[in-house]
């Protein structure tokens, strides 16, 4: 298990945990383990209950965190079957898609893919998505609309790839194209944030008739550490702009940016994965049940007006 900063009173009691349960095993006597247990709970308690926007920013990447094929493993099972490429250009690593079920309910599974090592980040390229892999995305929303199956999206990305040859390839008309096309399909598209969701890379995938971030995630515009490089031509102010950026759930909720918030155990997604996963589906399966039976037309205009009244503007 990897502590951040903030985790180092946690990480110093467990390491004592985990010395006392050995005594405990070598002498047979107990060492008081459980009063060192009920001071991590407290001290996890205490220390989670306030978190600043930054320290939920780091949560968001912790490298132990679970990625979308964790939760579709989880979700889905046996049942996932992956689909790969956009029929035009080449399969996207760091897009991934597939049909899945939960209970006796097909969805299609869409999202962004990180990886552990650095073999794998390489092939995932860090999650970030290029132009075809935002194009895959769409061709399985189209096949999900085609046979009537609702759309799943789980959003973990740093950004949309800003190399060159994505920008050559059509990276803005790409994520553009997705948004369009996403306000009109005709499928209950459920949008939940595990991880970052930051800029138009997220956006790609994040039109939604009702969108969940998890607890410890953020959604913005830009990442904090680009917000302070532009604004205060340095990284230092990273948490003065996690703050300022109002990029947190509760933020995001409050702003009417968001539908709500999914739970997380206490000390992250990645300390109890399960605890998450059940959270996640629990989500998904009573938000198709309260989408299924709107009529198409009526779910797309509902989904339309939702975006249309975000954010302030005047018409002269």
């Amino acid at each position: 298990m990897e502590y951040l900063d903030f985790e180092k009173p946690i990480e110093e009691l467990e390491n004592n945990l985990k010395k006392c349960y050995e005594i405990a095993k070598e002498t047979g006597i107990d060492a008081g383990c459980k009063k060192i247990e009920k001071e991590i709970e407290k001290k996890q308690k205490e220390i989670f209950k306030k978190l600043s926007p930054w320290q939920r920013v780091q949560l968001s990447r912790h490298p132990n965190r679970p990625f979308t094929l964790d939760y579709i493993k989880a979700l889905a099972g046996d049942t996932f079957l992956e689909l790969h490429g956009d029929r035009n250009f080449a399969d996207d690593k760091a897009m991934i898609g597939g049909l899945g079920k939960i209970g006796n309910q097909t969805y299609m599974f869409i999202g962004m893919q990180k990886g552990r090592n650095t073999k794998d980040r390489k092939y995932r390229n860090f999650g970030m998505a290029n132009p075809e892999g935002y194009r895959k995305a769409l061709r399985l929303m189209k096949m999900a609309e085609k046979f009537n199956i609702p759309v799943v999206t789980l959003i973990d990305t740093p950004g949309a790839y800003p190399g060159i040859e994505a920008e050559e390839r059509g990276q803005g008309e790409a994520i553009a194209r997705n948004i369009l096309e996403m306000t009109q399909l005709q499928v209950p598209i459920i949008t939940i944030i595990i991880g970052e969701g930051a800029s138009g890379g997220a956006l790609g995938i994040g039109v939604g008739d009702r969108v969940y971030m998890l607890e410890n995630t953020w959604y913005s515009v830009i990442s904090p550490e680009s917000c302070s490089s532009i604004l205060w031509r340095s990284w230092e102010f990273k948490e003065k702009a996690a703050e300022q950026l109002k990029l947190t759930a509760p933020d995001m909720k409050k702003l009417g940016l968001i539908d709500g918030i999914i739970k997380e155990p206490v000390g992250g997604a990645h300390r109890k994965p399960l605890e998450a996963f059940q959270a996640v589906a629990q989500t998904i399966v009573d938000t198709y049940d309260e989408l299924k039976d709107i009529p198409k037309d009526e779910l797309v205009e509902q989904r339309m007006k939702k975006y249309a009244k975000m954010g302030e503007f005047a018409e002269k």
